[in-house]
């Protein structure tokens, strides 16, 4: 299981969720502070700012963020819940679970997993170049692309409320 949150509700959702692994994706200078009860080994702090294309003095979200972020997805043996964060819990997260879906579940259908994504968070609104990165190296032809443009931007909101996604087999 999959466990989104805004980085205001990291602690109270590892703590409820008894999550093992952590994924922060954060601009840099954000401080995160890894709650106790994940070990170090199982933390991947990304530095990213949350944009789709260049802009002077931020970091882009690239390929080597993405690769990253696939290898952490793949060395999680899904004993234990998996928590993905960034500041409000609404457009970097929402990408990297629907990233972190799509890889675990490689014939899952991108449309249905969007939808998935919309039906339990109003608000996500995947950031694109994350899931245009992904598309290209988990060879989706655009279709991971295609299903996240579909489902649109979500509703306005400060910060996301947390919400889970189910990874299939």
């Amino acid at each position: 299981m999959i466990h989104v949150c805004s980085l205001s509700k990291v602690d109270e959702t590892v703590a409820r969720t008894g999550a093992q692994r952590l994924l922060s994706l954060l601009a840099a200078g954000t401080e995160v502070i890894r709650p106790a009860s994940i070990p170090a080994e199982n933390h991947l702090h990304l530095v990213m700012h949350d944009i789709a294309v260049a802009q002077e003095g931020m970091t882009m979200p690239g390929e080597e963020h993405v690769r990253a972020l696939l290898d952490f997805a793949y060395r999680w043996d899904r004993a234990k819940p998996l928590v993905v964060h960034c500041y409000a819990g609404v457009s970097r997260s929402t990408a990297s679970a629907y990233i972190i879906a799509a890889a675990l579940a490689p014939k899952r259908d991108e449309m249905e997993l969007a939808k998935t994504l919309r039906f339990l968070s109003p608000t996500a609104t995947p950031n694109p170049r994350l899931i245009a990165v992904a598309d290209m190296l988990l060879q989706r032809d655009g279709r991971m692309i295609a299903a996240i443009d579909a489902i649109g931007r979500g509703a306005d909101a400060f910060e996301g409320i947390p919400f889970e996604l189910t990874v299939e087999s």
